[in-house]
């Protein structure tokens, strides 16, 4: 039976709900309606699993904060026996259009402070990650305020296709494999 492990990046607490800053745990939170499982609080965060095409998948949502990450995510790792190459973090990325997916084997943190930390505890670059486009619509110097900013009226209306995308995106990656998966999807 092979395992996957899907972090969704986020900061817990209601004033974060629908942030853009959260979409990892908006993206888990549409799957795991789509799969017909809830979320149970447990160490280090709330982690639910469900099973496809033979196939397992852990969910997990940090209740680290997001600059902390890391920690949850080799916690959950070891606990569940789970390879580094079936990891999968997501998270928001503003350098790429507002919902276009992008799939990568590994890189950089490119300044995001969640996968900074996950970096830093797991000692390597080379996991993969789904970023989430935010886009870079926000005014010089007010990148916090955005990214810990709502959806907008027409973000929302356009997140309905894209987190449907996104459940496809992370059950492919489990089914099919990193590099078709990216082939299938990177851009859309």
């Amino acid at each position: 039976m092979k395992k996957f492990l899907i972090v969704g990046l986020g900061n817990i607490g209601e004033k974060y709900d629908d942030t853009r800053h959260n979409i990892g745990f908006k993206l888990l939170d549409n799957l795991a309606g789509n799969e017909n499982v809830s979320f149970e609080s447990d160490k280090l965060g709330a982690v639910t699993s469900f099973r496809f095409k033979g196939r397992t998948f852990v969910l997990l949502k940090p209740s680290t904060f997001m600059n902390l990450s890391g920690k949850a995510v080799k916690y959950w790792m070891t606990k569940e026996k789970i390879p580094l190459e079936n990891v999968l973090v997501i998270c928001d990325d503003l350098n790429i259009p507002f919902g276009t997916i992008r799939l990568k084997a590994k890189g950089s943190a490119g300044g995001h402070n969640g996968l900074k930390d996950i970096q830093d505890k797991l000692q390597t670059q080379q996991y993969p990650r789904f970023r989430f486009g935010v886009s870079d619509a926000f005014s010089k110097g007010r990148q916090v305020d955005y990214v810990l900013g709502k959806w907008t009226k027409d973000e929302q209306s356009q997140l309905i296709e894209r987190l449907e995308k996104g459940a496809e995106l992370i059950k492919s990656f489990g089914t099919a494999g990193l590099r078709n998966t990216m082939n299938n999807f990177n851009g859309q």
